[in-house]
Parts: structure tokens; C-alpha cells; sequence
């Protein structure tokens, strides 16, 4: 199938497929043409892509995870590692969460200090 194709099947731009396929995310073909060309497995591939940003991955993490996810849900076939770089992650995420909620702490006592005062 065309770039065209598998952005209307899965609700990404062809922009972002393009950027997919320079991140070694997806596979493509060339015809002759130089047009590209998707197998049905791209389908999934995208949103196996897709599940995983949205679950906060980088598309670094998404290149080394992608080997051990299977289907749409995704699923994964525990490779070697594999639960190490996700624990690693889930750390990782943790510490920009507790980040973010001293940085909101600190805003919020700002504006406490400002309601405080007669304008």
C-alpha cells in the first residue's frame, strides 16, 4: 500500500510515517517509481508505535522495545531486558512526575503569596 493508504488505515499523517521510517520504526519498500510501499504488518507496526508514545516512550526506547511487542493491544513476548529497559522507564517517569509536582508546589505557593495580598 501507498503512504496515503496507510495514513487513512491508521489515523497518522504521512508526515509522521515518514518521521517513523527515519527513526527505524517502520519498514518501506521503494518501487521503481521511488514511491513507497507498506505491507499490511505496517498497519500494525503504527499502532503498536502509537500505543507505545502514548504510554510516554521515546522512539528510541520504542526502537529496542518494537522486536518484542506483539499485536495491537500491544502485547509483549518478555525479551531479554525487555523488563529492565521498561523498569527503567517507569523509574525514570517517576522522577520527571515528582519533578513536576515540586515545580507545582513551588507555583502554587507563589500564587498563595500573591492572593494573600491586598492589590
Amino acid at each position: 500500500m501507498l503512504i496515503g493508504e496507510l495514513s487513512r488505515r491508521t489515523g497518522v499523517s504521512p508526515r509522521l510515517l515518514r518521521y517513523y521510517e527515519a527513526q527505524g520504526l517502520l519498514d518501506v519498500e521503494r518501487g521503481p517509481n521511488g514511491y513507497r510501499h507498506y505491507d499490511e504488518e505496517s498497519v500494525v507496526t503504527v499502532r503498536q508505535v502509537r500505543a507505545l508514545l502514548e504510554a510516554g516512550l521515546s522512539t528510541e526506547v520504542i526502537r529496542s522495545v518494537l522486536p518484542c511487542v506483539r499485536g495491537e493491544g500491544p502485547s509483549f513476548d518478555w525479551c531479554l531486558d525487555l523488563r529492565k529497559l521498561l523498569e527503567g522507564e517507569l523509574a525514570a517517569m517517576d522522577e520527571r512526575i515528582d519533578g513536576l509536582r515540586r515545580s507545582r508546589h513551588s507555583l502554587a505557593g507563589y500564587l498563595a503569596q500573591h492572593a494573600g495580598r491586598a492589590v
